[in-house]
Parts: C-alpha cells; structure tokens; sequence
C-alpha cells in the first residue's frame, strides 16, 4: 500500500447507506437520485427512505447505495455536497 492511501474501515463492494437531508422542494428527491446514479447506474430510487422534519420544511432521504470502491463513495459524497438542493449530506 502507497504511504499516501489510507486503509479503508469498510470492505468493498458494499451496501452503503447514505443520508441527504435538504429543503422539502418538489424535486428534491429525483435531484438526488440523478446524482446519485451518476456514480451507479443501477440505484433504486423507489428504496429511498423519506421523512420529513416535523414543521414539513426540511426532507431528509435515507439512499442505500452499491459501492464498490473508497473512490466512488467519495465522488458520491462530494457530488451530493455540491448540490444547491443538500444541507447535510452523512
């Protein structure tokens, strides 16, 4: 291993769940699911938790997401950080 790698604490492939939370707008969901794809082209949206905040301004979307490397997870969470759409991406 290059000194520069870092030993990863999850083993590739995996089942990987990602939590995005944002404003609850109309098209939330299918922004995230888009970018999500990017990365993975087989991701279900239809197995996407929702839940709302309980004042309905906020959405939160639980994505249990196929990774297959530290590479591409890390390309998803900074993709999903970019988005005008994310507050918090976990």
């Amino acid at each position: 291993m290059d000194q520069n790698e870092k030993k990863s604490l999850i083993d590739f492939p995996c089942d990987f769940a990602i939590k995005v939370m944002g404003e609850a707008k109309e098209n939330f969901s299918e922004s995230i699911i888009e970018i999500i794809k990017k990365h993975y082209s087989n991701f279900n949206g239809s197995k996407i938790e929702m839940k709302g905040s309980s004042n309905g301004k906020y959405i939160s979307l639980t994505c249990n997401i196929y990774v297959t490397s530290q590479k591409q997870l890390d390309k998803i969470y900074i993709d999903l950080s970019k988005s005008s759409m994310t507050k918090f991406v976990l």
